[in-house]
């Protein structure tokens, strides 16, 4: 999604008030705001171009500015300065607004090659397309070979081995974002709203003038029919408003949010550091990310930041999220069992029409066939994970599971895990 730099992040700090002590809900922000002051000092050291922008949490219907009330009061509990404002820069009614001056936005691949050139100065090596499939010992198994280490870190999305469970403790969500070109002025600042659907706007300057960014319609992975609908739903919300904006860009992000709504930073199982595991951003990993890398770079060295607790990978305070825990679980199960159901619902025939696929039987077990690009693929249905049965999603022309959020493409080869292997080429391989 839109690559925002923010101590203020939607609602998300009410939304920790409400299943945390204040003790907690401050070193939250303090590990935010320790993420976004490293990464601010890397990119004015490097000359990577930064925007100074206020971000807004808004309210756009009546019945959420009580919501975006809750997070006004949140922000003053963590030691974030914010105030109310009554309008914002926006072409369609509010109804109030929490405002958080001085923040950030930037271009992320800028960042990253950044980050990537700093790294290789100081020895590191890094390793593209290469995929890691399992842990034993001291040894890292990837797709090419072997390798050694006394520590690893899994900074994955989702953690990539299923010790400690944290497919279960995570809920994958997918969001789409659009970029456009608009004659005429572009509201400055980072907006985003208290609502659902969720709309977040910002600009971006190009060398070709500023274009606008619009995101939202987010949902679980794999648990939306029509995946296509959500995209184009927000095209036409953009052009209600901005009735000349021209479509220029469109991608999309896998985000993975906690039971509890703190990120899981520390040892993969209780009681030892060897293999940690940095995941649970809920969609604000520009923060969230580089403290996770301070508390477990501290951690490794013996220099822990006093907040790091506050995210620790096991504490009692995940009994905060037991409820949301078996909720996402119970969805879970029901998806589980819907896709074998669904599977009955399509018999073999004609080849699926260009961009689409549907699971249907072969035999006894799910197969899933697309046509992509011209090219007609047949492949198992069945997630090598935990044993989902995927689902094709328009927008993307990809096989999503709808159980814990691993990604195929229409080959069935690994888009997102935590899947490691791909979708089999003939059923029985499972």
């Amino acid at each position: 999604m839109a690559p925002k730099l923010s101590l203020l992040q939607g609602t998300h700090l009410s939304e920790i008030a409400a299943r945390h002590s204040d003790s907690s809900l401050r070193a939250y922000l303090e590990a935010n705001r320790a993420g976004q002051r490293w990464l601010l000092e890397f990119c004015a050291d490097h000359d990577i171009d930064v925007q100074r922008e206020a971000a807004f949490t808004y309210a756009a219907a009546p019945e959420s500015r009580a919501v975006v009330e809750r997070e006004l009061a949140a922000c003053r509990t963590a030691g974030l300065e914010a105030d109310w404002v009554d309008e914002v820069e926006l072409p369609f009614p509010t109804y109030g607004a929490v405002r958080a001056g001085d923040q950030a936005q930037f271009d992320p691949m800028t960042v990253l090659h950044g980050l990537a050139a700093q790294a290789q100065r100081h020895g590191a090596v890094i390793s593209e397309n290469t995929r890691v499939t399992g842990i034993s010992g001291d040894t890292v198994h990837t797709d090419l070979g072997d390798l050694h280490a006394d520590s690893v870190v899994l900074a994955t999305g989702t953690p990539i081995l299923d010790r400690g469970a944290f497919f279960a403790r995570l809920e994958a969500q997918r969001s789409y974002a659009l970029a456009f070109e608009v004659p005429g002025s572009i509201p400055h600042g980072m907006y985003l709203s208290a609502d659902s659907p969720t709309r977040s706007l910002r600009s971006a300057p190009t060398s070709a003038g500023e274009l606008l960014l619009v995101g939202g319609n987010g949902h679980p992975v794999g648990r939306e029919p029509e995946t296509g609908s959500k995209v184009d739903e927000l095209i036409e919300w953009t052009r209600t408003y901005w009735p000349t904006a021209q479509l220029t860009h469109s991608w999309s992000a896998q985000d993975y949010s906690s039971i509890d709504a703190l990120p899981y930073v520390g040892p993969l199982l209780p009681g030892s550091d060897r293999i940690l595991v940095a995941t649970g951003y809920a969609k604000w990993g520009m923060t969230n990310g580089v403290a996770a890398a301070l508390a477990l770079t501290g951690r490794l060295l013996g220099a822990t930041p006093a907040w790091a607790p506050a995210l620790e990978a096991w504490r009692p305070r995940e009994l905060a999220g037991l409820v949301s825990a078996l909720a996402a679980n119970s969805k879970v199960g029901l998806a589980l069992a819907g896709g074998w159901a669904r599977a009955e619902l399509h018999t073999t025939g004609d080849a699926p029409p260009e961009g689409t696929g549907y699971v249907h039987r072969d035999g006894v077990r799910p197969v899933a066939t697309c046509t992509v690009d011209g090219d007609t693929s047949t492949v198992s249905a069945i997630c090598p994970h935990l044993y989902g049965v995927v689902r094709w999603n328009d927008a993307e022309k990809s096989w999503d599971c709808p159980l814990h959020g691993s990604r195929f493409a229409a080959d069935g080869s690994v888009l997102e895990g935590p899947a490691t292997r791909p979708l089999a080429s003939r059923v029985f391989e499972y």
